[in-house]
């Protein structure tokens, strides 16, 4: 079993946990060798602000929905919040799609006309984008399993 722990600094891991993921990146893409069977990572940090069991999703909509756009295509766009961020949802043809949306309660979110998002932006931060790579790799894997 291979374990990686590291802090998170300023929302983003170390640049020396970052190499060893780059460089394991290589060796484990696409198939792990047959004598690893478990890799896990420990990363630490303080929890965002007013997430809470019931609040799952907070702060996963742009990886969830950059998800959905790799698999089904068409576009993300984001509802602006009042602290400057987004929430991202998906529109695909004529639908809309935010898999996220529980995160807000019972508060009804508008979905029309607002700005695509940019993955170079939601995913500048290293976590937030190591995270989103890491999800993707194991999505598409289950995914070509079932094909």
């Amino acid at each position: 079993m291979l374990v990686l722990a590291a802090p998170i600094y300023y929302h983003g891991m170390s640049g020396q946990m970052k190499c060893c993921i780059d460089r394991f990146y290589a060796v484990l893409y696409p198939e792990k060798p047959e004598q690893l069977t478990k890799i896990a990572m420990i990363l630490s940090s303080g929890m965002r602000q007013n997430w809470s069991p019931e609040k799952k999703t907070l702060g996963q909509c742009s990886i969830t929905a950059f998800l959905l756009q790799d698999i089904y295509g068409g576009e993300v766009y984001g509802v602006p919040l009042g602290d400057g961020n987004y929430h991202c949802f998906n529109v695909v043809g004529d639908c809309v799609f935010d898999l996220t949306s529980e995160q807000f309660g019972k508060e009804k979110l508008n979905y029309v006309n607002f700005p695509k998002q940019a993955r170079s932006i939601h995913f500048a931060k290293a976590e937030k984008k190591v995270r989103y790579e890491m999800l993707r790799f194991e999505l598409m894997k289950k995914r070509q399993r079932l094909e």
